[in-house]
């Protein structure tokens, strides 16, 4: 069961953690945006370009955007990007045990369950992998 407590978006929180992280090689970030105005954040993180694999994240900033596709959307863009322009030929995603929306939308655009352990379930999307649905931009 999901825990019931409403997420909030804390802006000061966000913005000073993007600061620090976009110094970070091994990360990019993106803002996620609807009709002008930010909804949330989506990043790849510990990207590895000699194995060309990265690890993604996303945050919308409340209840109010989510359930809408933006998040489904935003990831399909992000894995377009890493696949399409950086080249890489993974992603890795976790989802808290108890969000089962996100474990829906990682298995809605094509991430396959690996593993989980007491806090997380583990996914992976492969460029090319027989199953992955078609990302926008790719010639399969």
């Amino acid at each position: 069961m999901m825990d019931k407590t409403q997420y909030v978006y804390n802006f000061e929180r966000v913005e000073k953690a993007y600061h620090t992280k976009t110094s970070d090689d091994s990360r990019r970030y993106f803002a996620i945006l609807h009709n002008g105005e930010i909804i949330g954040d989506i990043h790849l993180k510990h990207m590895n370009h000699e194995q060309k694999t990265a690890e993604f994240g996303v945050a919308l900033t409340d209840d109010s955007v989510k359930g809408k596709g933006f998040g489904t959307e935003a990831i399909a863009l992000l894995a377009d990007y890493a696949f399409n322009t950086l080249c890489f030929k993974k992603m890795t995603a976790s989802s808290v045990l108890c969000n089962f929306r996100s474990q829906h939308v990682l298995e809605k655009i094509g991430f396959k369950y690996t593993h989980e352990d007491a806090k997380f379930k583990y996914y992976k999307l492969v460029r090319h992998q027989p199953g992955n649905i078609k990302l926008m931009g790719t010639a399969d």
